[in-house]
């Protein structure tokens, strides 16, 4: 049985420690905000932060989670305040919306490290990001917006 603190509780899970985050977090907890892409680490669908830093769930073991903070897209903001979740919405960000989730964790990653970012500091944070549908010009103004530049 592992313990992990996930968006401010803590969740008893009974997984194998290579058990992939995500499918913990899904399967097991019932928290689907964070995707599935592409099951190697190379769309970021499936980013959740470590203690903060952004990672992505598909490729991490459970194992490597134990004793860190876990927060989800669920954990960011249960009604949906955000700022970046708000930014979303004001800039009509999503198109089909299933990379949104993983864009709003990186980039809320990004402004905690850098609350004021340049354009290159976001094209650079955000370049493992895909989205399939291409709103990356209105997921930058939804950055820049939730940083008040």
């Amino acid at each position: 049985m592992k313990v992990l603190k996930i968006n401010g509780r803590e969740a008893k899970v009974d997984v194998p420690d290579d058990v992939p985050l995500l499918w913990v977090i899904r399967e097991e907890l019932g928290m689907c905000g964070t995707k599935l892409g592409c099951g190697m680490a190379l769309c970021g669908a499936c980013t959740v932060h470590l203690d903060g830093q952004p990672v992505r769930s598909c490729v991490t073991p459970v194992s490597a989670a134990g004793g860190k903070e876990i927060t989800t897209i669920e954990g960011l903001s249960l009604d949906g305040s955000h700022p970046l979740q708000q930014a979303w919405l004001k800039e009509n960000v999503p198109q089909c919306g299933y990379c949104q989730s993983g864009q709003i964790m990186q980039a809320a990653a990004l402004l905690k490290d850098k609350p004021k970012p340049t354009d290159e500091e976001i094209t650079a944070a955000m370049a493992g990001n895909l989205c399939r549908c291409g709103t990356y010009g209105r997921i930058r103004a939804a950055i820049k917006r939730a940083a008040g530049t």
